[in-house]
């Protein structure tokens, strides 16, 4: 049985879907259609497209945009030939990419094309970002990304917004990851890469030019059960500057509330950036960054609170993690010696998991002061939400209360 289980993993499925796709959109006087065409790559003589789909077993396929374009009311959608994940060049594959792989990168660039003025890494898996920073220099956004989570980070999809140099390529090759996507690689980067043989290194040279993609929108479909179309137009961030927030402000029974102080230009840039990253995380969600890393993402929880806990318990579990891994060389669960786990615990405990001077993001305003409350009693410092609940000033209070300060986005980021 378990040889057999193996080999379903090591299967390469025939599909059924035809080498061509049309989706029309009809009016009474008018039928806008969009042209597809079926991707497939040749891999040790073989000529295949999606390996599988979710799960072995699934058929799949991927279809490029060739011609035809949408407009719906005053928007339109990405021209043909503007290909980003569905026309990449395989440098490297060992075997043919599956759904999950193209999809975790596609997520990973949905969350780098906001982020293009500073070396930046997001590492996916199941379609969620697990690690992610920005720095100075690629190397080190890598590690800060890495060490974020490196236990999530096992065969994960990494993507980076510049040229993949020499020194992140042998950081990655010496860890397990299903996909590494970069728009160049500089010389020898592939060499080293090549240590990890069924490594899918994916050349996206459009990543150059993923600032062009950040305003613009696609046309998504969710199939239901009985086969039925949901259709709407894919997310697209209004905060993308720091000008872009609000400060917390709401009224309440008469009275006026807002948050007595304005952040601080660092606190301005991880809100920011988790702001971007929360648009590639799955619904309902809370995360907290520090200094352009993220420390804890809580997601696909049914309740605001319970997301604001379990990122901040996650944001624990994986400091301590990182403490045992740069001391000890080994992961946290494997750790047997309960002297040295209680040095780590001691340690994390006393910074809060790395929550002191953090900020908290949440996808959705906090109903209650209760979720915010999560994170302050952490030290977080500053928190970004949507705003527009009827009990806003609680947690305008809650911040005030904590020498926080708090902004509003005025948009929400449901991902589902």
């Amino acid at each position: 049985m378990a040889d057999d289980i193996k080999q379903m993993y090591k299967t390469i499925m025939d599909d059924h879907f035809p080498p061509r796709m049309e989706i029309s959109f009809i009016d009474d006087d008018s039928r806008q259609t969009l042209f597809y065409e079926k991707v497939d790559w040749v891999i040790e003589n073989v000529r295949k497209g999606l390996r599988y789909g979710e799960n072995p077993g699934q058929e799949a396929a991927l279809y490029r945009l060739v011609n035809g374009n949408l407009i719906l009311g005053d928007t339109r959608t990405i021209a043909p030939g503007r290909y980003l994940v569905s026309d990449i060049e395989l440098l490297q594959s060992g075997k043919h990419p599956g759904k999950t792989n193209l999809t975790d990168a596609d997520n990973a660039l949905n969350i780098l094309r906001y982020l293009t003025d500073r070396p930046a890494v997001i590492i996916v898996k199941h379609n969620n970002p697990c690690g992610a920073a920005i720095s100075d220099a690629l190397p080190d956004a890598y590690r800060k990304a890495y060490m974020a989570d490196r236990v999530a980070a096992f065969g994960g999809c990494i993507a980076v917004n510049q040229a993949l140099d020499k020194q992140t390529a042998e950081e990655i090759a010496h860890q397990y990851a299903e996909v590494v996507a970069a728009p160049e690689f500089e010389e020898g980067a592939i060499d080293i890469l090549a240590q990890r043989k069924n490594l899918r290194v994916i050349k996206i040279q459009n990543i150059e030019r993923l600032q062009e993609f950040a305003a613009q929108r696609v046309v998504e479909f969710k199939s239901l059960v009985d086969g039925g179309l949901i259709t709407q137009w894919s997310f697209v961030p209004e905060v993308r500057s720091k000008a872009d927030f609000k400060p917390a402000a709401c009224e309440y029974k008469n009275k006026a509330y807002k948050i007595e102080r304005e952040p601080t230009a660092r606190e301005y840039t991880d809100l920011l950036f988790g702001w971007l990253l929360e648009s590639g995380v799955t619904s309902n969600s809370v995360l907290y960054v520090k200094n352009g890393v993220s420390v804890g993402i809580g997601t696909g929880e049914q309740d605001r609170v319970g997301v604001a806990e379990v990122a901040r318990d996650k944001a624990y579990r994986k400091l301590a993690d990182r403490y045992c891994f740069e001391t000890h060389g080994i992961a946290y669960n494997n750790l047997a010696d309960p002297e040295k786990k209680a040095e780590i615990d001691s340690r994390v405990d006393r910074e809060n998991g790395g929550l002191i001077g953090a900020a908290m993001i949440s996808d959705a305003f906090f109903p209650f002061r209760d979720g915010v409350d999560v994170g302050l009693r952490e030290g977080v410092t500053a928190v970004a939400h949507p705003g527009g609940s009827l009990n806003d000033y609680q947690s305008i209070e809650a911040c005030n209360e904590a020498g926080a300060t708090m902004v509003f986005t005025g948009q929400r980021s449901f991902k589902h």
